[in-house]
């Protein structure tokens, strides 16, 4: 079992930052890699970004390549979602997930965050 636990998300203007972190307990976190989707209202859910187990592999979703950066610090059990110039369209709930295959599927990630909000206003 791997518990994961998403915070930093909020309310910032349009063209502003924010940092997601999801911090996992449980398993050998090293050993997973990491995803972040996410979810706004009536719409499906949609992949953000993955990085590897040791990651030196990325992948980023079209709507946000260029604008987010995902990181992780396996010393302490973390992964970051770093996203700039944020646009209305970034509205959504952010959940990180984790699984022992890179990939950009969701209903291929084992284990799930209850999610943070991100709401961007213009």
């Amino acid at each position: 079992q791997v518990q994961l636990v998403e915070s930093g998300g909020g309310l910032v203007q349009a063209g502003g930052s924010l940092r997601l972190s999801c911090a996992a307990s449980g398993q050998t976190f090293s050993r997973y890699a990491m995803g972040w989707f996410r979810q706004a209202p009536g719409k499906e859910r949609e992949f953000v970004a993955t990085i590897s187990a040791s990651g030196g592999s990325i992948y980023y979703g079209d709507s946000v390549e260029g604008r987010f950066t995902v990181s992780r610090d396996n010393a302490k059990n973390t992964v970051y979602l770093q996203m700039n110039s944020l646009k209305p369209e970034d509205t959504a709930v952010y959940y990180c997930a984790a699984d022992l295959k890179y990939n950009i599927y969701d209903l291929q990630y084992a284990y799930w965050g209850q999610g943070t909000q991100v709401t961007v206003s213009s």
